[in-house]
């Protein structure tokens, strides 16, 4: 399967959070995919999150995961999820943290370039866990993906208007009509 990276995929507001959701409709076993596991996606992600990650700044030009290093770097990406999806729904995060912490030292210890994907993983994950707003991390209503609001009120509900959002909007707009149209 083919995919491009689009300004969508980094809709996260945090590099760790952009990897973390690298995997569609994780909790969907059926229609599940991981796209990292796809041809070249994982060695194109950084030059895209060079372009459309919410932390472009900070991180500057990202070079690939070394081949070496991408098991680590796939196991951080899962503890990272796992981590921040129960602390979001207060399931159990502490113990989770011990974790989430050893998959980042993991990473820093299998020699992670210090300008690659994996090491600017660590440094958005440990931006995130000190995080000093944690109630603005939310989890997507429509596709499931992680995402800080950084609207005024704390109301948002997807990680992007313009696509779950709008498809949120017009299921229920779809619903609303049929219901009225049967007798």
């Amino acid at each position: 399967m083919s995919f491009s990276w689009t300004p969508h995929r980094f809709s996260g507001g945090a590099l760790a959070l952009d990897v973390a959701n690298s995997v569609i409709l994780r909790h969907d076993d059926e229609r599940r995919t991981d796209r990292f596991e796809a041809s070249g996606q994982i060695e194109s992600f950084p030059k895209a999150a060079v372009n459309f990650c919410a932390e472009r700044a900070l991180f500057g030009d990202i070079l690939p995961v070394r081949s070496e290093n991408k098991s680590g770097f796939i196991a951080l990406r899962e503890a990272i999820d796992r981590y921040f999806r129960a602390r979001i729904l207060d399931h159990g995060a502490d113990a989770l943290l011990a974790e989430l912490l050893e998959a980042l030292s993991n990473v820093l210890r299998q020699a992670a370039s210090p300008d690659g994907l994996d090491a600017a993983t660590v440094h958005s994950t440990l931006r995130l866990i000190a995080m000093p707003d944690p109630q603005r991390m939310k989890i997507c209503r429509n596709c499931g993906w992680l995402f800080i609001d950084r609207s005024k009120n704390k109301s948002r509900a997807w990680c992007d208007m313009a696509v779950c959002g709008n498809r949120a909007k017009a299921s229920r707009h779809y619903r609303r009509k049929r219901e009225e149209s049967m007798p």
